[in-house]
């Protein structure tokens, strides 16, 4: 008994150790971007000042609601199957391909013809771009980054992530320097080649490393209900992340949509530090899952909160202080960005405590509980923007999205805390 006691001690200690070692990888890597964020923001902010970069912005809100459909949650499927039994990899990678390929030509068309009929400031071509950059490169990239998430290679997800971050850097300071000042349209264009680079060096590092890929439609037939869940959920969290941008861009409030997204932008680099960690834990949790179900998730969680949940804190209060300095930055005329920011200042908080319970119930086969929170939490989102946006402008949508920050996390510990003492703990979640 005491030999099998030091053994699961034992074990526990690599499995943390690895775990430290692939967040520390996590850490360097996401560090190092949002040095190249940050340098990235201030060029394009400078190089499309408020107006365009609200447009610019708008466009991609737009875009995001309906990209991440594009894998149709193929890339959470490889992650659960493939993570338990890498033998897995190849067969699950090229179902993922042929989605993402076949699934985000369609959506890049349909968004084309759509979007500009919603909002009228976006013109087709501005679109084709950051439609085309969005679902078919940026979901590849991402994509490809989870299969060295399923290896535990995070040092290469790490690079992935700032390869692209490190390229949009070299590219507005390039565009600042020659042209001083450019539109919306001329940047989306630019970017789009930066997107396809990076996704090319994301195809070549993962077939260099494990292999070509194969393909089944069967498999894929078999799997689609269960992609269908992931991405309906992946597609709810893009709805409150993205639909104020939306809203904003459809009622032309351009110059306000751009102060608004800088501090919105900002919230998100101060969000690195603690989704490191999650983001190196999240295969983890399928694993946890395999083997003891919500019970071995849900404890997993606490564990990871406890270290998430203090480094948001910090993220808050250097926001608060920090938050004078963005219109020194990007230029006055984002100087009410600062005031938005410390609007939206709490948002590390509630993320940090959505995602480690939401991550428990994904790991142990729970998906359509989450997927129910944040359906929830994603009309409310959409409900309180279209109501407030109107009356209150940014301050409206920074309003909604606290209380929709709120609401998430409530219930996905909610629901977490009530599965747990309703599943006995040995039953197999699955």
């Amino acid at each position: 008994m005491l030999g099998e006691s030091r053994i699961r001690f034992k074990t526990r200690q690599i499995a943390d150790s690895k775990l430290a070692h692939n967040a520390g990888w996590m850490f360097l890597g996401q560090g190092l971007s949002i040095f190249c964020q940050g340098i990235y923001f201030i060029l394009l902010a400078r190089l499309l000042g408020v107006t365009e970069y609200g447009i610019y912005a708008g466009a991609m809100a737009m875009v995001a609601l309906v990209s991440v459909y594009s894998p149709l949650g193929s890339q959470f499927t490889f992650l659960r199957h493939v993570c338990p039994n890498l033998e897995n990899f190849r067969i699950y990678w090229g179902n993922v391909l042929l989605t993402v390929f076949a699934l985000g030509s369609f959506l890049v068309a349909l968004l084309t013809w759509a979007v500009p009929h919603v909002a009228h400031s976006y013109p087709w071509t501005l679109v084709l771009c950051v439609a085309a950059a969005d679902c078919l490169c940026a979901q590849t990239t991402s994509a490809a980054s989870r299969v060295f998430q399923a290896f535990e290679k995070m040092r290469i997800t790490a690079f992935l992530n700032l390869l692209t971050n490190f390229l949009r850097v070299v590219l507005a300071g390039f565009l600042l320097v020659h042209l001083h000042h450019a539109t919306a349209r001329q940047w989306v264009v630019a970017a789009l080649f930066v997107s396809a680079i990076a996704t090319g060096t994301a195809l070549t590092l993962v077939t260099r490393l494990y292999g070509w890929p194969r393909f089944s439609l069967r498999l894929l037939r078999q799997r689609v209900g269960e992609g269908v869940v992931f991405a309906l959920s992946y597609s709810t969290a893009g709805i409150y992340d993205n639909v104020d941008k939306a809203v904003l861009g459809h009622y032309g409030m351009n110059a306000a949509n751009g102060i608004y997204t800088m501090a919105f932008r900002v919230i998100d680099v101060a969000c690195v530090p603690f989704s490191s960690i999650q983001e190196a834990a999240f295969p983890r949790f399928f694993q946890k899952g395999a083997e003891g179900g919500i019970h071995s998730t849900g404890a997993f969680a606490l564990r990871i909160v406890k270290h998430t949940a203090v480094i948001a804190l910090l993220s808050v209060v250097v926001l608060v202080l920090s938050a004078p300095i963005i219109p020194y930055l990007v230029g006055k005329s984002f100087s009410e960005s600062v005031l938005a920011l410390r609007w939206l200042c709490l948002l590390p908080i509630f993320r940090s405590l959505q995602n480690s319970a939401g991550d428990a119930l994904t790991g142990a086969g729970y998906q359509r509980w989450r997927l129910g929170t944040q359906a929830i939490a994603a009309v409310f989102s959409l409900s309180a923007n279209l109501y407030l946006i109107p009356h209150y402008g940014w301050h409206g949508a920074a309003w909604a999205a606290l209380a929709t920050g709120v609401l998430l996390a409530a219930m996905n510990w909610a629901v977490l805390l009530a599965i747990r003492n309703r599943v006995p703990a040995l039953e197999d979640a699955k």
